[in-house]
């Protein structure tokens, strides 16, 4: 629930399209950036749309600022103009024959507010988002960090309660989107009310987000912190997003045994029943012989199947008990002569994994 005194987004709801079914319990309180997560069609969008008065509500409500904008039972609903919300969609969407400055003014105005307040809001927002010079410019004669920048001083210009970001940077270069993650980030610690950011970049969430939400097949599978969220995820999926590697299993005591054959040995934290073990690809090493006894209690035998390279490394697909992703340096591959079919063994430390209990409703 939202913590006394601080009255921010609270959505307890359901939404129904079709054979889809959105089920979420979400809080983001004021000054929070709350990351949204998840494969195509988990829901994010949906979620986004319910939220800015697009869609209504199945069942349950969604509550801003202490104020019900959706209550399907009390027949209650806010429409998206009368919400007090702010929302930068993927592609911006400025508005072609307008110029940055009445782009950015329309949103006060929208909100009801007179011609020449408006234009005084629009200025102040170029102002603060470095964006004077380009106020009599037309979209198609900015670039994509420009445009960027002017869909988000728009929202702001109106006032909201609330920000949602719906993929915002994913119309951007590679070299563009690192500046202007630096300069999002700054306006929304500026930003007082909380905020929905919707993204498939996880670098992206981890350096803009307090809190993420891991949507699945309509479902809340994982929330925490970045940090949690990185070194423990809940699915594969998960797992995959942060570059690890995730195994089911259970756990007695210092010895796990996975749900797909073979076992590991791992610290002994008392966990007795069901777990999963996440560890790192750079954490496991591959030797083309059965390794001198080490200070390593893991040890097993493995396949290639794969090599790709990853910037300066190169991720190897290793079929196992358990299979596992590897993470080596271009030299050891040459080193080691591995191709596919390549016979290795792997090792991992017992201190390299990380085992926690496995919650309900989270997949093997």
């Amino acid at each position: 629930m939202t913590p006394a005194g601080m009255d921010g987004l609270v959505v307890d709801a359901e939404v129904r399209r079709g054979d889809f079914t959105l089920a979420v319990r979400l809080t983001a309180v004021p000054g929070q950036v709350v990351g949204v997560l998840g494969p195509n069609g988990a829901g994010k969008s949906t979620l986004l749309s319910a939220v800015a008065g697009l869609t209504p509500v199945s069942a349950g409500r969604i509550t801003l600022a202490g104020q019900a904008m959706d209550d399907a039972d009390a027949g209650t609903f806010v429409e998206a103009a009368g919400r007090p919300v702010g929302f930068v969609f993927q592609n911006y969407r400025l508005f072609p024959h307008l110029t940055v400055a009445e782009n950015v003014a329309f949103s006060p105005r929208a909100r009801g507010m007179g011609r020449r307040a408006a234009t005084a809001a629009a200025h102040h927002w170029l102002d603060r988002l470095g964006l004077t010079d380009l106020a009599g410019r037309k979209p198609d004669q900015l670039s994509g960090g420009q445009a960027q920048r002017v869909a988000l001083a728009r929202a702001l210009a109106g006032q909201p309660a609330l920000l949602l970001l719906d993929e915002p940077l994913s119309a951007l270069d590679a070299g563009t989107r690192l500046d202007v993650q630096a300069e999002l980030r700054k306006h929304l610690a500026d930003f007082a009310g909380p905020c929905l950011l919707v993204t498939h970049d996880p670098l992206e969430a981890l350096v803009l987000a307090h809190q993420l939400i891991v949507l699945e097949a309509g479902r809340i599978v994982q929330q925490g912190t970045p940090g949690q969220i990185a070194r423990q995820p809940a699915t594969a999926y998960v797992a995959k997003l942060v570059g690890l590697n995730l195994y089911t299993g259970r756990a007695d005591g210092s010895r796990v045994a996975l749900t797909g054959g073979g076992a590991f040995v791992v610290p002994d934290q008392g966990l007795h029943g069901d777990v999963l073990v996440a560890v790192r690809p750079s954490a496991v090493v591959v030797s083309s012989q059965f390794p001198q006894p080490s200070s390593a209690r893991n040890t097993w035998p493995a396949k290639v199947t794969g090599l790709t390279m990853l910037a300066d490394r190169v991720r190897i697909d290793l079929e196992g008990q358990p299979s596992a992703l590897v993470d080596v340096t271009p030299t050891a591959v040459a080193e080691l002569s591995l191709s596919p079919g390549s016979q290795v063994w792997l090792t991992v430390k017992a201190t390299e994994l990380e085992v926690y209990p496995r919650t309900d409703g989270q997949p093997a």
